[in-house]
């Protein structure tokens, strides 16, 4: 018993803070990818990977030689598939680090006066839209650049306004199928074509205007609005989930807090949510 106790006393003596220090970053890294990957399909390709590096372990355990030699020349080759499979999420992780940069000045800085103006002028658009039942797809741009989104429509760098949002969405229209794009206070491009969501978790009874929502704010840090044609009601989408119903006033907060957060960058935006907990 005091030999266990010895070897325990000297095996924590030898622990440095920096190793404490290690082990932490590495942990809190693991944790960011799982959350990252977390009901995506890299979440079930990596459980495969794992059962098959296990059956490769345990073939080599029980000598059987065949079995474990085609595992361990998949394993090998299988670090290339990894990367060809996984480019999404790889994507979204160097999107992540790159946006979570301390020294990163937003490019969409926009005073607290135009915030407000800007966010009433979208409400009212909204809004109207809303009690018309008329369809509409309204995306954000944060920190991740949509320059590949833009050009997938008609470019149009106007300042918002609900006249121009209204009429772009009025069906029948040459721009009212597809999204328009906004950065800082300024309509980027309308008919714009959104990736759909890979999701399987997605309810069936949204259509392909709530899933193209859902597909760009899986790929970005978008904000996205969306009001439904069949039946007016508004709903946004952030980080890859949907919040349905929502009102006016919940809209024109959503909206303030988004042009604030833009605006603080990254330190103040770890503030407030703090601050919120």
């Amino acid at each position: 018993m005091d030999a266990i106790i010895n070897f325990i006393n000297s095996q924590l003596s030898s622990i440095r803070v920096l190793d404490i220090i290690d082990v932490a970053v590495v942990a809190f890294v693991v944790y960011k990818l799982i959350l990252l990957i977390k009901e995506t399909r890299a979440e079930q390709l990596i459980k495969g990977i794992i059962a098959l590096f296990v059956i490769a372990k345990v073939s080599g355990w029980l000598r059987l030689y065949t079995i474990n030699w085609i595992l361990e020349n998949t394993m090998t080759l299988g670090m290339i598939a990894i990367l060809i499979v996984f480019q999404p999420e790889l994507r979204r992780v160097l999107e992540f680090i790159g946006r979570n940069n301390f020294f990163n000045k937003s490019i969409l800085d926009i005073q607290d006066e135009d915030a407000k103006k800007v966010s009433s002028e979208i409400v009212t658009a909204m809004s109207s839209l809303s009690r018309q039942k008329i369809g509409a797809l309204l995306v954000l741009e944060r920190k991740t650049g949509l320059n590949e989104i833009v050009e997938t429509g008609t470019k149009l760098d106007a300042l918002i306004s609900s006249e121009l949002l209204i009429n772009i969405f009025i069906p029948n229209t040459p721009l009212h199928d597809g999204a328009v794009i906004i950065k800082g206070d300024k309509i980027k491009a309308a008919a714009c074509f959104l990736p759909l969501t890979d999701s399987k978790l997605v309810s069936k009874e949204l259509g392909t205007r709530h899933r193209a929502a859902l597909g760009i704010s899986e790929k970005s840090d978008s904000l996205t609005i969306i009001v439904s044609e069949e039946t007016g009601a508004i709903s946004i989408t952030e980080n890859g989930e949907i919040t349905r119903y929502i009102d006016e006033d919940t809209l024109r907060e959503i909206l303030l807090e988004f042009y604030k957060k833009v605006n603080a960058g990254f330190l103040a935006e770890w503030r407030t949510d703090n601050e919120r907990k």
